[in-house]
């Protein structure tokens, strides 16, 4: 069954500003291997943007085997993209959402036959208020950051998790796996 998969990197302290956590060769291997298991990923006008910067990889390699594996894993998934300002994309795998983000999720779920990943804090907000995330995979990373955006702040009601799975990466960073008992 397709699986909506809200899939993060945060810090102990829960915030999750793209600058706080330690990307290493582990977690581009991690985040590779989830992608590529994927049918699509969703995301929103500002963490879309700030992906961008792997398609300048696919076209100019770093020569970091995880980074260019990543970067290539990111340009072949489809990407949809929910922004009111932008007029397109400027990337080959990646379009527009058409629909609300309700809409859309509802209808890939009916049509996908891997699991559905959503990229950005504010759909993953969105999308735990509307009850439609299957599953969790945060990966903590061991930094106090002390300030910045936090992942979980704009929940409506109060959601209770069951761990499935844990992972460790080499950095210390640890991805933990859950689902929502839907008490």
């Amino acid at each position: 069954m397709t699986k909506v998969i809200a899939a993060f990197n945060m810090t102990l302290d829960g915030v999750c500003d793209h600058t706080a956590g330690i990307a290493d060769e582990g977690l581009h291997q991690h985040y590779a291997d989830l992608i590529d298991q994927a049918d699509v990923i969703l995301y929103g006008r500002t963490t879309y943007q700030l992906m961008q910067f792997w398609q300048e990889l696919v076209e100019k390699p770093s020569g970091e085997k995880s980074m260019d594996e990543f970067a290539r894993s990111i340009d072949k998934i489809p990407k949809l993209v929910f922004s009111t300002t932008l007029k397109d994309t400027g990337w080959d795998s990646a379009k527009l959402a058409g629909k609300s983000l309700v809409d859309e999720v509802l209808q890939l779920k009916q049509q996908s036959e891997k699991d559905i990943l959503i990229g950005s804090r504010s759909l993953i907000i969105q999308l735990l208020n509307s009850h439609l995330i299957d599953e969790f995979q945060i990966c903590i990373h061991p930094v106090i950051e002390g300030k910045g955006l936090k992942l979980f702040d704009e929940i409506k009601d109060r959601i209770t998790l069951k761990l499935i799975k844990t992972k460790l990466l080499n950095s210390g960073a640890a991805v933990f796996y859950y689902e929502p008992t839907r008490e």
